[in-house]
């Protein structure tokens, strides 16, 4: 018999510990950009009220804030570089607090997946290697073709890292509990990975162990902020977005992975293939189950996730966590809906990145509708 009074209660509305934090839940609100922040990257009061509605996740994680200027890749997307930036997002975690929540910060610096009209002084983005990641990009006017960026070196490298320990020692004025890093989805650390994107032939190059420098020298520099217990980092071992191929992930991967045990962090965020498995065909088409005969650590699972999926993951021990994104956009109140089988609201995909609260505040809880 469980604290719910039945033998059958859900493995997703168990309670599990990370870290130093003692969650109520197995559901976590993945990072979710949605592009609601104002002039000068800045968080706005809806932003506080979207956040708190979702409070009933066990953790949040943020949609990720830039380090600095130099790491801006959308409009409208927050920062953690600023005073005022900070200003806004301690509303946000208060709001969040008071709700009993819990909610860390994603830190992010998209690297090359930019365009010089969002960089300082309009100067090229930066990335490890001058390799033109081929698409398009959002910008003050228009979309744009993406631009062959400007290659970084030891010293801008350097510095970038120190934006990261900046930001980290920014979240932390601004209440958050954790952060995550950011090292997936095609984007600045991703970038250092993979050997479509890094050419280099110094120490950031070459090898696993000197294409994953970048990620680990990141991440040691988080950690003397925040201690090796609240921090994440999130990878996505089939990721493909924006020109992303690796001659060998499954390696490159499992050598990461593996290294990750020595830090003893509060989470590793790992995200499943989100395309056809025929679109993978050198690629991880499970990556949970496999990194978790890898991993010693915590496993939070994310993509594409159902309740069922979900149940399943946590019963069978192929994830300790699950992520759910879209979701948790349109159901503030998910894991209610989940305990009592309840009809989930459906998200509207115009809304995801329009601005406003249409689409942002105005999903109903079950006991409004």
């Amino acid at each position: 018999m469980n604290q719910h009074g039945t033998e059958n209660l859900q493995p997703l509305l168990t309670g599990f510990q990370i870290g130093t934090c003692h969650l109520k839940n197995r559901l976590i609100m993945a990072p979710l950009t949605r592009r609601r922040a104002d002039a000068g990257n800045i968080p706005v009061d809806i932003m506080a009220e979207y956040y708190a509605q979702r409070s009933s996740a066990s953790l949040i994680i943020t949609e990720g804030a830039q380090i600095s200027p130099q790491g801006v890749g959308f409009l409208n997307t927050p920062g953690i570089h600023s005073n005022e930036q900070i200003k806004g997002w301690k509303k946000i975690t208060n709001a969040v607090h008071e709700k009993n929540g819990l909610i860390f910060l994603q830190l992010w610096h998209v690297g090359r997946v930019s365009h010089s009209s969002l960089q300082p002084d309009n100067k090229l983005p930066v990335a490890p290697s001058a390799i033109n990641p081929g698409g398009e990009i959002g910008t003050p006017q228009g979309k744009k073709p993406t631009e062959t960026p400007h290659a970084l070196s030891i010293k801008e490298i350097s510095d970038i890292i120190e934006d990261y320990r900046k930001a980290a020692l920014n979240a932390k004025e601004a209440g958050f509990d954790g952060v995550e890093i950011h090292a997936a989805n095609s984007y600045l650390i991703d970038q250092f990975l993979h050997d479509s994107s890094n050419i280099r032939t110094d120490q950031y190059g070459g090898s696993f162990t000197n294409r994953g420098s970048f990620l680990f020298e990141v991440l040691e520099a988080v950690i003397s902020i925040w201690g090796n217990k609240r921090v994440g980092i999130r990878l996505a071992p089939s990721g493909t977005r924006y020109g992303m191929n690796d001659a060998d992930p499954i390696g490159l991967f499992d050598f990461v992975i593996n290294k990750l045990n020595d830090y003893d962090l509060a989470y590793l965020h790992l995200i499943e293939p989100l395309l056809p498995l025929d679109d993978y065909p050198h690629y991880l088409r499970e990556v949970t189950k496999h990194y978790r005969k890898i991993y010693n650590g915590t496993l939070i699972a994310c993509g594409k996730f159902t309740k069922e999926k979900g149940n399943e993951y946590v019963r069978e021990q192929w994830a300790d966590l699950i992520a759910f994104g879209r979701l948790f956009i349109a159901n503030p109140d998910l894991p209610e809906r989940f305990e009592h089988n309840l009809v989930l609201n459906q998200p509207d995909k115009d809304t995801f990145y329009t601005g406003g609260e249409k689409g942002y505040i105005d999903y109903p809880f079950y006991k409004e509708s």
